[in-house]
C-alpha cells in the first residue's frame, strides 16, 4: 500500500493538534509568531515526506520555530505519528501544495527554506511544477526575508543541475554548492539526513546540495 492512499488519513490529520487545521491557513499570513507564541525564527520545509528532517532539527534547535509542509496526508501521517511519541513544541505541520505557499505567509516572514529530495518531475512539461524551478524561486522570494536562504538537497543530478541553472533568471545565487555533500567536511558538519538521503548515499549516489540567497 503506498502511504498516500492509507485510508482515514485525511479525518486523523484534521483531528491532530500538531496540524494548523486547512480552514484557518489563509488567516496565517503575518501571525505565525502568534501560533507559536514566541517571536524565534521562523523555518519552514516544503514537502517534508514522513517527518525525519525537521523533527531532528526542531528537537536539536529549540529557538527556531519549524513549520513542515506536506501535500499528502498519508505521508504526512508519519510525520503525526513521530510527533505523538516526541512532542516538541517548536514544530507545527501544514497540509497544503506548495503552490499556495504565499499565501499562508506574509511578506519576510520565513527565515529559511528547506527543499530535501523534492518530486524531479522529470517531464520537460512539469518543469514549473519542481519545487526548485523559477517560478517557486519567485514564490519564496516574497515570504522570505531579504537575508533569508534556501537550503536544496538531492541525490537527482538532473533536478540539481536544473536548480542551478534557474538560479541566475530567478534573481538568486548560490552561497554553496556541492555535487558530494557526503565528502565535503564543512558541508557537511550538522547536516541532518532524511530518510531518502540515508538510502541513496549507502547506495553510493552522491548527494548535491546547494545554499541560495538574493
Amino acid at each position: 500500500m503506498r502511504l498516500r492512499n492509507i485510508t482515514g488519513s485525511r479525518e486523523m490529520i484534521a483531528e491532530s493538534a500538531f496540524v494548523v487545521p486547512e480552514a484557518e491557513l489563509f488567516d496565517c499570513p503575518g501571525t505565525w509568531h502568534k501560533i507559536f507564541g514566541n517571536d524565534q525564527p521562523i523555518h519552514i520545509e516544503i514537502g517534508m515526506g514522513k517527518g525525519r528532517f525537521i523533527h531532528t532539527m526542531a528537537k536539536d534547535h529549540p529557538r527556531i520555530n519549524y513549520i513542515g509542509i506536506e501535500k499528502y496526508s498519508s505521508v504526512l501521517l508519519r510525520a503525526i505519528q513521530k510527533m505523538e511519541e516526541d512532542e516538541l513544541p517548536n514544530l507545527k505541520f501544514i497540509r497544503m501544495d506548495a503552490e499556495d505557499i504565499a499565501k499562508v505567509f506574509a511578506p519576510g516572514e520565513v527565515d529559511r527554506i528547506y527543499l530535501n529530495f523534492s518530486d524531479p518531475w522529470p517531464k520537460d512539461r512539469h518543469a514549473k511544477r519542481r519545487l526548485p524551478s523559477r517560478e517557486f524561486l519567485a514564490r519564496y522570494d516574497l515570504i522570505l526575508r531579504p537575508d533569508g536562504q534556501l537550503e536544496f538537497k538531492t541525490d537527482n543530478r538532473e533536478l540539481f543541475d536544473f536548480a542551478v541553472e534557474e538560479l541566475t533568471p530567478a534573481g538568486w545565487h548560490a552561497r554553496e554548492l556541492s555535487y558530494d555533500l557526503h565528502h565535503d567536511q564543512r558541508l557537511m558538519e550538522g547536516n541532518v539526513m532524511t530518510e531518502y538521503e540515508e538510502k541513496f548515499s549507502a547506495m553510493g549516489n552522491p548527494i548535491c546540495k546547494y545554499i541560495i540567497c538574493r
